[in-house]
């Protein structure tokens, strides 16, 4: 009975002492356990995901410097469309996670079905605007002529796809805050083996099949997220993870769902902050890359290696923020905010484990790294430069990643847009320019920049996390 009430005791002052601290202990087994299995398809599904990019890498940066620049920067404007997805995706997955803990799950089947319409309506918009105006885009973004040359047949053969590319990024959205995280990981490895299959058959040409150059690596990107958007949608329709896409009666000619406008509504009131977000870094981005462009030819190859490369120790801070995104908004709906803290910071402390661990081999192998994807020896000495720099802010960018996923699934997405669009743009640029430009110190420089911009949002987003207020943010 002594030894009992001791350890209820000693239970009891971790809890208190947790709480106090604001940095709960990583101390529950099941938890653990909970964001693990969360966490981990959602890194091999990231994972997948950069992969593309780095086959894309592969393949092109072999065709020189130039060719490998306009699949860069056509990279850069493709990812400006997440800014749009992320408003209907983020949306979607904290409603979603709500109603699935809450046990709801009829409500969570109509938010999916809505957000789905909407990412569709929206993508094939996007797509046929950036099919229209390529060349014009990324001659504004600074490219040389060239890099034009190279990058607009490029990136209007991935616009064509744009429209699925939605409905798969917001259909895994979904599927993530119901708490199924393997099925978009099996998405992606079919994505993959489609990538792969395509473009290394049409880069280069194969047999009979012509070779395309970046039109076919084009090809196998367009081709394979096509064909996971649709899967994704098929699977819906079928029912996974309590899920089932609501479709129109057997009345109607076609069996697609209708438009319900307050629904829709209720998804952008929580996503369009992220979209906001999204937009405001992406815009960033694509300002920075005009800056790096000042460099040379050299130096912005090197750095899209490195942005690529440097994705793979991203991948465990993305996975296990999808995770924290899900727990704490299935916690919040089932009314234990308790859990829904504990879940945040326990996926903190594996997310910086890991990364750290990943941006150290990274680090050790730099040199070797970029060789694999380019002959060019000015890339490869810049590369492995800015790579060791980068592996340096790894704890930083988890502690942001995942916190910040906190909060989106709590649907308080205010809070992330203030601080990512504020640090981008009053922090990062600035250094950029200083640091890369005025002083010279080239990639390095951004690279360092890009550390002090990640320290300070980590820094603002446990601030916000400790004190508990995005708890009450989101009413269902």
């Amino acid at each position: 009975m002594k030894t009992s009430l001791l350890s209820v005791a000693v239970a009891r002052l971790r809890r208190e002492a947790g709480s106090r601290s604001g940095f709960p202990f990583v101390s529950d087994p099941e938890m653990v356990r909970q964001v693990v299995v969360l966490a981990w398809p959602a890194v091999v599904e990231q994972l997948l995901n950069t992969s593309v990019g780095l086959v894309d890498a592969y393949l092109v940066g072999h065709l020189g410097a130039a060719a490998l620049a306009g699949v860069g920067l056509s990279a850069q404007v493709m990812m400006l469309n997440w800014a749009l997805f992320a408003s209907v995706g983020v949306g979607a997955t904290a409603l979603v996670a709500r109603y699935v803990g809450a046990g709801r799950p009829a409500e969570a089947s109509r938010t999916a079905t809505q957000a789905l319409l909407l990412a569709l309506a929206v993508g094939l918009g996007v797509g046929a605007l950036l099919f229209a105006g390529a060349p014009l885009i990324l001659r504004l973004l600074g490219g040389a002529p060239e890099v034009v040359a190279e990058g607009t047949p490029y990136l209007r053969t991935v616009a064509a796809s744009v429209g699925l590319m939605a409905v798969l990024f917001v259909g895994n959205a979904v599927l993530r805050g119901a708490g199924d995280t393997r099925t978009p990981m099996l998405v992606m490895f079919l994505i993959n083996a489609v990538n792969i299959a395509v473009a290394s058959s049409l880069v280069y040409g194969v047999g009979p099949l012509p070779a395309l150059g970046v039109v076919g690596s084009g090809l196998g990107a367009a081709t394979a997220r096509s064909l996971g958007g649709l899967v994704v949608l098929g699977i819906l329709v079928q029912g996974r993870a309590g899920l089932r896409l609501a479709l129109g009666g057997p009345r109607r000619r076609l069996p697609l769902p209708r438009p319900d406008g307050g629904r829709m509504v209720q998804v952008l009131r929580i996503g369009l902050p992220a979209g906001g977000e999204q937009l405001l870094m992406r815009v960033a981005q694509v300002v920075m890359a005009t800056l790096v462009t000042r460099l040379g030819t050299a130096s912005y190859a090197a750095h899209q290696l490195v942005i690529q490369v440097m994705a793979i120790s991203y991948m465990p801070g993305w996975g296990f923020a999808l995770a924290a995104t899900t727990l704490v908004g299935q916690e919040l709906g089932a009314g234990r905010p308790d859990r829904a803290t504990r879940s945040g910071y326990t996926a903190l402390g594996l997310a910086v484990g890991v990364m750290v661990l990943v941006g150290g081999l990274l680090f050790a192998f730099a040199e070797h790294v970029v060789a694999f994807f380019t002959r060019d020896a000015a890339v490869i000495r810049l590369g492995a430069q800015a790579m060791r720099v980068a592996a340096f802010y790894q704890p930083f960018l988890s502690g942001l990643m995942v916190l910040g996923g906190g909060l989106r699934g709590a649907g308080d997405t205010r809070t992330p847009l203030l601080i990512q669009g504020g640090t981008i743009w009053l922090v990062r640029l600035p250094l950029v320019y200083l640091f890369g430009l005025v002083l010279g110190w080239d990639v390095v420089g951004v690279h360092l920049a890009m550390g002090v911009d990640f320290g300070v949002r980590a820094f603002l987003f446990e601030r916000r996390f400790r004190s508990g207020k995005w708890q009450t943010v989101l009413k269902t």
